[in-house]
């Protein structure tokens, strides 16, 4: 398989998992910070995952970068959220 293919399938399975998971958690974290609510086990396991998963992802956004707008606005979504859970945490 060539690289073009093998991205275009991956890109496809990370598409797919943030329009059916990654976002709408994103967002119930978001309200919950928002709200003053505080990040559990649970929360702080979801966003290391996403971290961890973007590393991963780099190479991928180097190849593309029309993908680079849509990465940047989730990264501000995930900081948004770490950073309000860490002020909610004091």
């Amino acid at each position: 398989m060539n690289q073009e293919a093998n991205d275009t399938g991956v890109a496809t399975v990370i598409f797919e998992r943030l329009e059916k998971e990654r976002l709408p958690r994103a967002l119930d974290l978001k309200a919950k910070v928002d709200a003053g609510g505080r990040l559990d086990d649970m929360d702080i396991a979801f966003l290391e995952r996403v971290f961890a998963d973007s590393e991963d992802l780099k190479p991928l956004l180097d190849r593309h970068p029309e993908y680079h707008e849509l990465a940047s606005k989730m990264m501000r979504l995930y900081q948004e959220i770490t950073a309000r859970g860490l002020e909610n945490e004091k």
